[in-house]
């Protein structure tokens, strides 16, 4: 086990954002490993995203992303509880990143339950279509349905979809991290994208 020095607490804390005491406790439950102590502290912001939730988000900003060679654009609005934190460089870093993410994977909702149940009936029936074509009996049919839908919602839930710039987390934990570390419900209210050629209708 690595000793829990100050230089290493203020490490993590650099890296993090998370308070000194939150930093050396990490350290001790991940033995001085650095990396698995940043896993820790993300797996309890996220606990402690979950608490946030429900507060309130009156502000935050209207992001932008053009791909380069201006045919392919996204607007999106993410909104925090103050005016303060959608000043800041990590709220503009993380709307930037999320115009990025919805330009490069183009989600259709922003999470599950955004969902209508029209397109949720109808992307059941081909999965169960697909599984009785394969040949598996309708039980078997069944669960495989299940198992499919969670492909579906991380191919069209922008909360669902893996970070483009780090696949171990999901959009909806990259938020979550962030407001642990800021203290600050956040929230990504809407977004459109754009495409050169494609109407509204697609």
């Amino acid at each position: 086990m690595a000793e829990i020095t100050s230089q290493l607490v203020k490490q993590l804390r650099d890296r993090t954002g998370a308070g000194m005491m939150e930093c050396k406790r990490a350290l001790e439950e991940a033995k001085g490993d650095l990396a698995e102590a940043e896993v820790v502290l993300r797996k309890r912001g996220i606990a402690a995203a979950g608490k946030k939730a429900a507060r309130t988000t009156g502000q935050g900003v209207i992001g932008s992303y053009i791909h380069p060679g201006a045919q392919l654009g996204v607007l999106l609005e993410v909104n925090c509880e103050s005016d303060f934190v959608a000043r800041t460089d990590d709220f503009r870093q993380l709307v930037h990143d999320i115009a990025m993410q919805i330009a490069a994977l183009d989600p259709k909702f922003v999470r599950r339950e955004d969902v209508t149940e029209a397109l949720l009936r109808k992307e059941r029936e081909i999965q169960k279509e697909r599984a009785l074509a394969e040949g598996k009996p309708p039980q078997v049919a069944e669960k495989m349905v299940e198992g499919r839908m969670s492909k579906f919602y991380e191919e069209v839930c922008l909360y669902e979809q893996p970070f483009i710039k780090d696949g171990t987390l999901t959009i909806g934990q990259l938020i979550a991290s962030l407001i642990a570390k800021i203290g600050e419900n956040i929230t990504v209210a809407r977004f459109v994208r754009f495409k050169v050629g494609e109407s509204a209708a697609e």
